[in-house]
């Protein structure tokens, strides 16, 4: 199992700094490739405080310039803000500027707040098949000379230049939930990247179920599987339940910016009450405490013992926290020092 980091950066507070910010997100990614992961990934949100990342492309032509090894991949680009032969071209000069290290997760979106900014009156729905149409075409406009006529989007035959770098052009990982997202994904040779939340292994187990049965139906090579997972590796028991702690306060935003009721001002969410944090049984930290990838560094290793053998391919360490720089680094230090050598 190959492992992978997946990271942001993310603000809290107005007295944050996004130029300390954005060099902390880098020591972070240097620890990456320093520490021998496959890749980093990092995606695509507009006008949160919370998730800083206005242009995963941006982002990661700068990586290329601070990593050295690890492949950089998008994490996921939101595919419906993008014009196909916009996102071909972005994604062609990028995998040059990386000297073809990019890699290609794509979604629909999740939040209805950045639709309605983005793209007033556009929904999941919508957004999901605005998605499918364009994705297939990526490999189409890097090979040249595509014409299209779809229910979104017609051009004429285009030609994306540059070129990427790599032959066949950059891998493309789709985030998939339902059976009918894991069978689109499959049956156009996309590898699949999956986010269980706090619902646990029986979570984990029913994705892996969904890839498998739409790998049963396809006659092409199996694509790759990827979960991405909120991870933290403790120094002992009482760290843990600490970052579980932590970890329940970020869930409590991550679960209000999408149900987009509470209000945002200058890209920040209005505080939640620690009496409604605490009122939150769906994601109290003794829940994700057993569901998420949280324990010291041999409850760790024995979860993803587990999630490789059920076949995933790669486990992303989703590092995404609202904790301190020095927490983030200190548990990825472990992660990298104390649990990678067991899956070597």
């Amino acid at each position: 199992m190959d492992f992978s980091l997946f990271a942001h950066m993310e603000r809290l507070s107005p007295e944050q700094n996004h130029s300390d910010l954005y060099d902390e997100f880098i020591g972070l990614c240097k620890m990456a490739d320093d520490g021998g992961m496959r890749a980093i990934w990092t995606g695509e949100h507009h006008g949160m405080e919370f998730t800083i990342a206005p242009n995963p492309f941006t982002t990661i032509a700068d990586l290329a310039h601070h990593t050295k090894n690890v492949r950089l991949g998008t994490g996921t680009v939101v595919v419906p803000f993008w014009h196909p032969i916009k996102l071909a071209g972005e994604a062609a000069m990028t995998d040059l500027i990386t000297g073809g290290r990019l890699e290609i997760g794509a979604a629909r979106g999740a939040y209805s707040y950045e639709y309605e900014r983005m793209m007033p009156g556009l929904d999941a729905w919508e957004a999901g098949q605005r998605m499918r149409e364009t994705l297939p075409l990526l490999r189409d406009l890097w090979g040249g000379d595509c014409a299209h006529e779809g229910e979104f989007y017609s051009f004429p035959a285009t030609t994306t230049a540059p070129r990427p770098k790599q032959e066949d052009g950059p891998p493309i990982w789709v985030a998939a939930r339902d059976p009918n997202s894991h069978a689109f994904a499959v049956q156009n040779g996309f590898n699949v990247q999956v986010t269980p939340l706090w619902q646990g292994d029986a979570e984990i187990d029913d994705l892996m179920a969904k890839f498998n049965t739409a790998c049963n139906d396809y006659d092409g090579p199996r694509p790759k599987i990827m979960l991405l997972h909120h991870t933290y590796v403790a120094a002992d028991a009482e760290d843990a339940d600490r970052g579980a702690r932590e970890l329940s306060r970020f869930y409590n935003y991550f679960g209000a910016w999408f149900q987009n009721k509470r209000p945002v001002r200058q890209g920040l969410m209005e505080e939640i009450s620690d009496d409604d944090i605490a009122g939150n049984k769906m994601m109290a930290a003794e829940t994700l405490r057993r569901d998420l990838t949280i324990g010291t560094a041999q409850d760790v290793i024995d979860r993803l013992k587990r999630y490789e053998d059920l076949g995933y391919d790669e486990f992303s360490f989703w590092i995404d926290s609202g904790m301190s720089t020095e927490r983030k680094r200190a548990s990825l230090a472990r992660f990298i020092d104390d649990v990678m050598p067991a899956f070597t």
